[in-house]
């Protein structure tokens, strides 16, 4: 049962693809102090807890020392390392020989070749460090061999590649993982190339294969090598944790692969050139993924003169709870939103919503722009910030009352530099077009929103209302005069919030998520420094109210995409979209690149709201509201979340194991019976909706009131009544159940479907004791905690009965018995 521990030294958890990961396994104690992970929730009810694991390192050479220079990992000892763990199942030969190469298996670990196995190595291969280790000497071939005793047909051959030859000023510099056919040089296999650096998957005829399928070799994507057949197809598969594989090449069975007896042979050989070798480990084993996160602490102790490191591990659970509160919901849409296919690139960003009293406005884009500041044209007039803005940001807005057209005050700044070359022609002559996203509300026509200009005023863009109220886009190339393009907007002085953006791009105008009109024939704007807002060089003022001043500057068309997106965001906060998509957004407002959904049953939710709430808080609400589950993947960097329907009614082919109660560790299991969870009245509301009470007067009467409050993201009050309902039917008369469930999972011939037991997973325990009140327990993981070491496996699941989230299905044996298994899915 090997542990598998890497680390992603260097590496960034919010790119996890582009991660190295070093195996540092033999560096960790699985023999004094076992790995101990933690993961999920205590129950049904309680929120997932951020993931955890504890285990202890050897430093005796000082690696592991941050800080230090000599370190063959330094610089990158360091809090927030990425770390992943799992369990590497090697396979047991059993029956007689033929056997399928899937049951041959060799974690390396004994640094002594196994000759039962490999009876037939040659050329000075070792087993050294927990790895086969087969040198490339110049002139001499070295391999691994084994037995001819072995079939692909039906089954699959599995290797980790961990060290690969380098060219060495060699010719010729191969490695390979043959399986071979009864006939010499027909086999197949992958073949690493040092001299190209091309890994090619390969089937071989007179040592040949004039279509092999070559990929420039990468050591996070081809650290996992496998050759399968099924069903009368081969398939050559690589993968970075040995858990998910990608395809990369099939082909039609060979006749060989069903009829002959085969071997396997790990080979290296060089022409001319500098000795080293190629590596490989866990031959055939199969990955299970435990723990991914990163280190909290590099704590370097001593034991005399043994030092050692204990680390601790959370997972990106520490990173959601860690980030700073969001924004509006607008403000979030700008900062994180990109256009499919477009490069854009954010280059100012003015929300305008400053308290009152402020006599600038600042930029959050993170370009550093210089701010927004008061500008006086003539005398008189007034600027105020901190009026009424936007409802769904729930931010304040800019207010200009000019005493007239050329009298009165506006905003402006000089950009600097740095802006001015986002719009720049690059040397490879391309332009990054401007991009400007304006919202306004006004009475009064015949105004300026808001201009840019280039230093010496040859490149003007500037957008207005004209006397009809109608949109207005004037430009300039060479100067003034400015050329007026109007339009077809309709009247927009109407009093309502109107969103702008203009796409320099497409040369397009959106108004309010709109197209208004088709192409514009507005010239390409170049050097664009200065930004005035709420008038332009002092005339034309701005008399009503501006919000979030955006300029991006893009390469191609972006606003199809865009304007919807941000219309819809300071309108509504996307109210009504579905559980699932709010997940989504929220995640990648926090920067989490993947969300899994589970499930089908995703409702309408209200708008996101306003800032000031963290990104996982958020995410929170929507999982409360929807009964959902929300947790982090322990095999990527990554988010799942699971809707209500996924606990519906199990049947007996969804559970991942069935154990006998002789199997748990007895001594721990416990059968409770208690109020923990009961409840038989609520009060449930919704933002702008009703308070609505649900009960259970059988269960008042029995057990005396049990109250909760409610308060969801639904969008109308029928869908709360039938939320409060779904939680009073389920608890009103909690039954026994099993809550804790552990197992000494290692011993066990279904091991793997052990592992593969995750929050939301089923199983049963059967042959309960005759004092239990049933003679097999359905449950559901809600979490559990594990401790790994080199003889055991011990998990202790915490679950919850299965039967709670069972719903009414008409006519159904089990799920249509009147007064028992009634309970309405909502």
């Amino acid at each position: 049962m090997p542990l598998l521990v890497e680390m992603g030294w260097g590496g960034l958890i919010q790119a996890p693809s582009a991660i190295t990961w070093t195996d540092i396994t033999q560096r960790t104690d699985v023999a004094g102090q076992r790995v101990t992970i933690t993961r999920g929730a205590s129950d049904e009810l309680s929120d997932t807890q951020p993931g955890t694991a504890t285990l202890r390192l050897d430093n005796q050479d000082g690696a592991l020392t941050p800080g230090n220079s000599a370190s063959p990992f330094y610089p990158f000892v360091r809090r927030n390392a990425p770390i992943r763990i799992s369990v590497a199942v090697i396979p047991q030969r059993t029956g007689s020989a033929p056997y399928p190469l899937g049951m041959l298996g060799d974690d390396f670990d004994d640094n002594r070749i196994d000759t039962t196995l490999w009876p037939n190595n040659y050329g000075g291969a070792t087993e050294t460090g927990g790895r086969a280790r087969i040198p490339l000497i110049p002139g001499t071939t070295a391999a691994y061999q084994s037995a001819r005793q072995w079939t692909l047909a039906g089954t699959q051959l599995t290797g980790k590649l961990v060290t690969v030859p380098a060219a060495g000023g060699s010719s010729a510099a191969v490695s390979s993982m043959w399986v071979n056919s009864t006939t010499s040089g027909t086999r197949v296999g992958w073949r690493y190339n040092a001299i190209t650096g091309v890994i090619s998957a390969e089937t071989q005829v007179g040592f040949f294969d004039g279509t092999a399928v070559g990929f420039t070799y990468s050591a996070s994507d081809h650290a996992w090598l496998r050759v399968r057949e099924q069903g009368g197809t081969l398939y050559w598969e690589s993968s970075g944790d040995g858990f998910g594989w990608t395809l990369r090449r099939t082909l039609a069975t060979p006749a060989w692969v069903t009829s002959q007896t085969v071997a396997v042979e790990l080979t290296g050989q060089r022409t001319g050139g500098v000795a080293d070798y190629v590596e490989w480990d866990l031959l055939g084993a199969t990955i299970r993924p435990r723990f991914w996160g990163v280190v909290n602490e590099w704590p370097v102790q001593w034991d005399g003169l043994y030092s050692t490191v204990t680390l601790s591990c959370t997972d990106l659970f520490k990173r959601l709870g860690r980030l700073p509160a969001l924004r509006s919901c607008l403000a979030e849409e700008i900062l994180t939103q990109d256009a499919p296919g477009v490069y854009d690139l954010l280059s100012a960003c003015f929300p305008l919503a400053e308290d009152a009293g402020a006599t600038a406005a600042g930029d959050i884009s993170g370009r550093g722009c210089p701010a927004l500041t008061l500008t006086q044209a003539a005398s008189g007039g007034t600027l105020e910030f901190g009026a009424e803005g936007l409802a769904a940001t729930g931010e304040t807005a800019l207010a200009l009352t000019p005493a007239s057209a050329t009298a009165g005050k506006y905003l402006a700044a000089d950009l600097g530099p740095g802006f001015q070359s986002d719009n720049e022609v690059t040397a490879d002559h391309s332009l990054l077009h401007p991009m400007v996203s304006v919202w306004f509300k006004t009475t009064t026509n015949g105004r300026v929103i808001c201009g840019l200009f280039e230093s010496n005023l040859d490149h003007q863009l500037v957008f207005a209302l004209n006397a009809s109220g109608v949109l207005t886009v004037e430009h300039a190339e060479v100067g003034s005069p400015l050329t007026v393009t109007t339009t077809a907007s309709g009247n927009l002085a109407n009093g309502a919030w109107h969103h702008l953006l203009y796409d320099g791009s497409a040369k397009t105008v959106w108004v309010d998520g709109v197209q208004a009109g088709g192409t514009l024939a507005v010239v390409s704007m170049i050097s664009l420094r200065n930004l005035h807002v709420g008038g332009y060089r002092g005339t034309r003022l701005w008399s009503g109210q501006i919000a979030y001043v955006t300029i991006t500057h893009a390469n191609g068309p972006a606003a199809a995409y865009l304007a919807p997106l941000h219309n819809t965001a300071g309108t509504t906060a996307f109210a009504g979209e579905s559980a699932d998509l709010r997940i989504k957004r929220l995640a990648r407002y926090a920067g989490i690149p993947s969300v899994t959904v589970w499930g089908t049953t995703h409702d309408p939710v209200a708008g996101q709201g306003t800032g000031g709430t963290g990104a996982l808080a958020r995410m929170r609400e929507i999982e409360t509201t929807e009964s959902g589950r929300l947790f982090a993947e322990r095999d990527w960097y990554g988010l799942a979340y699971q809707s209500r329907d996924i606990r519906y009614n199990p049947s007996p082919v969804s559970e991942v194991f069935t154990i006998d109660y002789a199997d748990l560790d007895t001594g721990s299991v416990q059968l409770a019976d208690d109020d923990q969870k009961l409840c038989n009245a609520i009060d449930a509301t919704r933002p702008g909706g009703a308070t609505q009470r649900v009960t259970d007067a059988a269960s008042i009467t029995a057990n005396g009131p049990y109250e909760k409050t409610l308060d969801i993201l639904k969008t109308n009050d029928n869908s709360v009544l039938d939320a409060a309902h779904w939680l009073v039917s389920r608890y009103a008369d909690p039954q026994p159940e099993l809550r804790e469930v552990p197992v000494e999972a290692a011993t066990l011939g279904y091991y793997l479907d052990i592992l593969d037991a995750d929050i939301g997973s089923y199983f049963s325990v059967y042959n309960m004791p005759p004092q239990a009140s049933a003679s097999s327990m359905r449950v559901t993981v809600e979490g559990y905690e594990e401790r790994i070491s080199d003889t055991e496996h011990w998990i202790q699941f915490r679950t919850s009965a299965s039967a709670t989230d069972s719903v009414w299905v008409l006519d159904d044996a089990v799920y249509g018995v009147l007064g028992t298994t009634t309970r309405l899915a909502y």
